[in-house]
């Protein structure tokens, strides 16, 4: 009788309780993730620290043996000299002097890298003028480039997701969920082809020290603006048509940030995942949710729906893409 008594009173606090358990289940989850990436990091690169840092450990001895009259401290601070200029962008080979860091296309590269929070770091403000330049320049653009980005792919999500699953929904009479996962498949398979297979390729193919791989990786860490700038196109020597590739280079980045945030919100209007994200927020009263009705729709980022419109799809909250006019309206715009 106890026993049952207390199993059903832990059944009810786990209910009660239910969204602070999935939260703290989200966090115990995402600190094990950072350790298994740190762990698994660490065993795969450390090796290969440790024989780059023997490897030139044996050239620079070999190098103060071959050359007596050069001290050790000399030419560790001719080195220290070297790689300050180098973390600027500036090279001291002979095979690089050509480039140019801030010609008008490689300052757009730069400009567009900072806006768009990917950050190569490959090239950086050399003067306190530049810096604090950089400084005002990004808190003006950041937000703006926010603000771009939402307005572009709150116009392209209309008709590249909406208005297709409202299509096959109401002209074939699917149902809208699985219309929904299937079109987001779709449309994930070929933002995958036209934006990190098809472009991997091609540098695979314009740069001549880059394979396949390291070009897939390139375009993933730049459209997921991680931005690690271990690989920069365009910074080649002999690279033929430089300013032309920065440029294309530069739009290629643009149209896929964007074409990523369409994705991106594709999958997130997927009402699986609509209910799977609700598991971890906090529940609001229902005098806070009549208050605040409209506070969803209005942070969403690429509502299209007024207000009139929001109050109608509250009461379909559990079902993705809803359309606020009739069927029979629907069908007719479908028409024209």
């Amino acid at each position: 009788m106890l026993q049952s008594l207390a199993g059903s009173s832990c059944v009810r606090l786990v209910e009660q309780h239910r969204s602070a358990w999935c939260f703290a289940l989200l966090v115990l989850g995402y600190l094990l993730y950072l350790v298994f990436g740190a762990v698994v990091f660490s065993s795969v690169e450390l090796p290969y620290e440790d024989l780059l840092r023997q490897e030139l450990g044996k050239l620079k001895q070999r190098f103060l043996e071959e050359h007596a009259c050069l001290s050790e401290q000399q030419l560790e601070q001719f080195l220290m000299r070297v790689l300050e200029a180098s973390n600027y962008g500036v090279s001291v080979l002979s095979n690089a002097s050509g480039n140019w860091n801030w010609d008008f296309t490689s300052s757009l590269f730069f400009a567009s890298t900072v806006l768009s929070t990917t950050g190569y770091g490959h090239t950086v403000p050399l003067s306190d003028g530049g810096k604090a330049f950089c400084i005002i320049y990004s808190v003006i653009g950041i937000p703006f480039t926010l603000l771009f980005l939402t307005a572009v792919v709150q116009r392209i999500i209309v008709y590249v997701t909406r208005r297709p699953v409202l299509y096959f929904h109401i002209r074939w009479g699917f149902s809208k969920q699985v219309v929904a996962i299937i079109h987001a498949m779709i449309l994930g398979f070929v933002t995958v082809s036209f934006f990190f297979l098809i472009p991997a390729a091609i540098f695979s193919i314009l740069e001549d020290d880059w394979n396949f791989l390291e070009s897939f990786y390139f375009c993933f860490i730049s459209l997921s603006t991680i931005g690690l700038g271990d690989y920069v196109p365009g910074e080649g020597y002999n690279q033929k048509f430089r300013e032309l590739y920065k440029i294309g280079i530069t739009c290629y980045l643009l149209m896929g940030l964007i074409a990523m945030l369409v994705v991106l919100e594709t999958f997130c209007e997927l009402h699986e995942l609509k209910k799977f994200r609700k598991l971890f927020y906090v529940k609001k009263d229902k005098e806070e949710d009549q208050v605040h009705i409209m506070e969803h729709d209005q942070l969403s980022f690429s509502s299209i729906s007024d207000q009139a419109a929001s109050m109608k799809d509250d009461q379909k909250a559990n079902e993705p893409f809803v359309n606020s006019q009739s069927p029979t309206s629907n069908d007719s715009s479908l028409n024209n």
